[in-house]
């Protein structure tokens, strides 16, 4: 992968708005579903990915512009600190760092013998781990996972609400279909054992970042879903049964003869799946609309009047 910022297409002086508008688009662009001709796209889209997952966290970027890490996020000087000689730590002598097993990690995919290094270090004359004299053990470091890839996954409001099953496309062009958890909500993270890059200590996983979409009837409020339901002046007078929309399709709700506008009602198990499996409710908030024409209206009403006070307990 080329500079984060390169791939991205940003200076390095682009806000978090700049970097995440950027990388949609590219996204969008190099997405799998798009190029399935293009053996290529994949291999772009990752770096994509991999160039958003750098600069998007906080700090990750400092640690790069700094020159900490790489483009990968390994480090880019596992022997920084040694200096010109091998004190204990940071309070050893003249406050030089010493040895640490990390410090010589981090070098792709080399794996580097510690044994080797202190050999060349001192001379040759070290015996190794178990024969005469004792030494530096020289075991080696385990081998490095691949790096993990971050998705981000568009979910519908009702799909959310209802644990629909959605399907991904992994950078490999490979489909699978992913079963959204309980408790689901916006900025909830999957994780993908096995489904990011290979390394030489198998692959790495993927990181699914769950975005829930807004919609046009339903908001959500906790684990319940809040729905404004119209109903006419006669409904709100005489009652009746009304079909009322929700996430899981339309039902009936009876309205009592003389609700007041802006009444709540509760539909129970109509809302979003908590954690232990139970779900919230839907609450429908009544709005009494007036007919389009109002003169028939008034010719019925002529000579009545209502002599209630509704703003009686306001103190007005």
């Amino acid at each position: 992968m080329a500079d984060p910022y390169s791939t991205l297409g940003v200076t390095r002086s682009a806000d978090e708005k700049a970097i995440k508008s950027a990388y949609r688009k590219l996204a969008k662009e190099l997405h799998p579903d798009r190029n399935k001709d293009n053996p290529k796209a994949a291999e772009k889209f990752s770096d994509v990915t991999k160039a958003y997952d750098l600069l998007s966290d906080k700090d990750k970027r400092a640690q790069f512009d700094r020159g900490e890490i790489d483009m990968e996020g390994n480090p880019t000087n596992p022997f920084g600190g040694m200096g010109g000689g091998f004190g204990g730590g940071p309070g050893g002598p003249g406050g030089q760092r010493g040895f640490r097993a990390e410090d010589f990690q981090g070098f792709g995919n080399e794996q580097v013998d510690l044994g080797d290094i202190f050999e060349g270090l001192f001379g040759g004359g070290r015996a190794r781990s178990g024969g005469p004299g004792g030494g530096f053990a020289g075991r080696r470091p385990p081998p490095r996972k691949g790096a993990d890839i971050g998705y981000t996954l568009r979910v519908p409001f009702i799909d959310a609400a209802t644990l629909r099953d959605q399907r991904i496309t992994l950078a490999d062009g490979k489909t699978i279909d992913l079963k959204l958890p309980k408790g689901l909500e916006d900025g909830t993270q999957m994780r993908l054992k096995g489904k990011g890059e290979q390394g030489p200590g198998g692959a790495g996983d993927g990181i699914v970042t769950i975005r829930v979409d807004g919609h046009k009837l339903y908001k959500r409020s906790g684990d319940d879903v809040r729905f404004d339901l119209p109903i006419t002046l006669d409904e709100a007078v005489n009652g009746g049964k009304v079909r009322v929309p929700t996430v899981d399709g339309p039902v009936m709700m009876t309205i009592k003869p003389g609700t007041d506008g802006g009444t709540v009602l509760r539909l129970k198990g109509k809302g979003f799946t908590r954690k232990n499996g139970t779900r919230g409710d839907q609450l429908v908030t009544l709005e009494i609309q007036l007919p389009d024409d109002l003169a028939d209206l008034a010719k019925r009403l002529e000579g009545w009047k209502d002599e209630s006070d509704p703003r009686a307990d306001l103190g007005a």
